[in-house]
């Protein structure tokens, strides 16, 4: 438990050493990064897909076509917000991060009632651990930049639903996972599994924030 831990934490760092590094550096190492994501996403759900459906080759590629355009249109949408206002894009990564660290450590803390079927894993206790957290960056955002108090409104319900769809995107990735009866989605990074295991809930929230931000914004 303490050895994956440090590793958990480990890896964290690095990653985000690497995400920050390629956001501030340029629009294409942001770009950039975004491709290499996306396709080693597209190769570990194609993974999970051909552990599901063995012998159903038309799954597969269905599977495969449909995960292909999202993640073409995921890596768009990451680069369009981070293009447009780069706070806007570190928003929504804040808010992911610190939803996902509220729902493992209030998770494992407290315990309780399972959450789903779908992943053992996930309580209530944890979900609700997930939405406190997630304001961590809402108040920072408050306290450091001066909002109307209509954005103020608005942002604490964008703040809310990234962090549901960033829990729902954890728990579809999980469902996969389930139904090909793997633990992990790969194991290229030490303590997460695979990359899509780290960021099965990002994939979801910045597409998703790419709406709100244009609708509400």
């Amino acid at each position: 438990m303490r050895d994956n831990l440090l590793k958990r934490i480990f890896t964290s760092i690095i990653l985000s050493f690497i995400l920050i590094s390629c956001l501030f550096i340029s629009n294409y190492s942001w770009l950039f990064l975004l491709i290499i994501v996306s396709i080693i996403c597209f190769f570990e759900f194609n993974y999970l897909t051909k552990k599901i459906w063995k012998k159903k080759s038309t799954y597969i590629y269905l599977s495969n076509i449909i995960s292909f355009f999202y993640l073409i249109f995921f890596t768009y949408s990451a680069y369009d917000v981070a293009k447009t206002n780069v706070e806007n894009i570190l928003f929504v990564l804040l808010i992911c991060i610190f939803s996902d660290t509220g729902g493992y450590f209030i998770g494992k803390l407290i315990g309780g009632k399972k959450l789903t079927n779908i992943s053992p894993n996930k309580t209530i206790s944890g979900s609700i651990g997930s939405f406190a957290f997630s304001l961590v960056p809402f108040i920072f955002l408050l306290i450091f930049k001066e909002i109307s108090d209509k954005n103020i409104i608005q942002l604490f319900f964008v703040t809310m639903i990234l962090s549901f769809i960033c829990q729902s995107g954890d728990l579809f990735i999980s469902y996969f996972k389930r139904k090909a009866n793997v633990k992990d989605t790969g194991s290229l990074l030490p303590g997460h599994g695979g990359l899509l295991d780290r960021i099965d809930g990002i994939i979801f929230a910045i597409p998703a924030a790419y709406f709100l931000y244009k609708l509400l914004f």
